[in-house]
């Protein structure tokens, strides 16, 4: 679904999974400082939005999701995963609750999977699921915005910023009172800063939550039993997790940075070494340089040097070993 906002003067249309959104408006550094300020806003309209309606809406997500929701507060963010028969990560859904709607954002492309596993699991409760992607756009205002919501929008409000789900029809309204707008790129860069994993970016096939250090914030360790709890549990008080989440600083001198998937390897073993992890995300920050996300063996040491293809790289724990 295309963007109206990608006719705004400099607008660069995103590619690849965030295609339909600009990927930045002219001046990438300068989007991302006026993000950093609390200015502007982002435009995530490409991604899905679905709503849980019903008198059993939180008691039945309740039993579906990792996160704790049975007696979510009203207007209270949280977010949440879908976890496979064996514990590895399909969606992560960024709720809220408006008193009669469960709102929740989701990664572009992927609402009608969704669906289709919440339609499965209705049963007799009494609730009712729905595709509203194609009336509600996802915008964000950053930390520290000062701007008033149009009235009657819900808002999921968290520490990174305010999440808007606008009627799409007001999108361009929207832009000229709330510019300027920044584009995704400066969205993501401030993301990998704050070392926030993305489903489809650091998460492939096997990715469980503890690899990521979701747990706590999208997985609840005291509420009852959801598909794949099972290694969650067993991961939380047996063992540890396979792979860990760090934060590269990435050599600055290089002009291109290391695509999703670049192998990394140990300095010492150079370009030809094992394979311990790949990079998930990278970008270049206005203040801190090229830097990355990226998964890495467990038992890599932390202070070890890596390099991401030819790029060296400095790592910055996330996730404990």
């Amino acid at each position: 679904m295309k963007s109206p906002l990608l006719s705004l003067p400099g607008a660069v249309p995103a590619e690849g999974v965030d295609e339909g959104v600009a990927a930045h408006y002219g001046d990438l550094f300068r989007e991302q400082r006026a993000l950093a300020d609390g200015t502007g806003f982002v435009d995530l309209s490409h991604r899905g939005v679905v709503t849980v309606t019903g008198e059993d809406r939180l008691s039945w997500l309740h039993l579906l999701l990792t996160q704790h929701v049975s007696d979510l507060p009203v207007g209270e963010a949280t977010e949440a995963l879908i976890l496979s028969a064996h514990g590895h990560i399909e969606h992560a859904l960024y709720l809220v609750d408006d008193g009669t709607t469960v709102w929740a954002h989701v990664e572009p492309g992927t609402q009608e999977a969704l669906l289709a596993y919440l339609e499965s699991m209705k049963f007799f409760y009494r609730v009712e699921v729905a595709d509203r992607t194609a009336d509600f756009a996802v915008v964000n205002l950053p930390a520290g915005s000062i701007a008033e919501v149009p009235e009657g929008v819900v808002v999921r409000e968290t520490a990174y910023g305010r999440d808007l789900f606008l009627p799409r029809a007001d999108l361009e309204s929207f832009a000229a009172a709330y510019g300027p707008a920044a584009g995704l790129l400066a969205h993501e860069a401030l993301r990998v800063e704050h070392h926030r994993p993305r489903v489809g970016f650091e998460t492939d096939h096997r990715t469980i939550p503890h690899e990521l250090g979701w747990i706590g914030t999208a997985v609840h360790l005291q509420k009852g039993c959801y598909r794949g709890q099972e290694t969650v549990a067993r991961v939380q008080n047996l063992g540890k997790p396979p792979r860990r989440l760090v934060f590269l600083h990435l050599d600055g001198s290089e002009v291109h940075l290391p695509v999703h998937g670049t192998e990394i390897h140990l300095a010492d073993e150079g370009p030809d070494g094992r394979k311990i992890g790949f990079v998930t995300t990278s970008v270049r920050h206005h203040e801190l340089g090229p830097i990355a996300l990226a998964l890495v063996k467990r038992n890599v040491p932390t202070d070890a040097r890596l390099v991401a293809g030819e790029t060296a790289a400095a790592q910055e724990t996330v996730v404990e070993p």
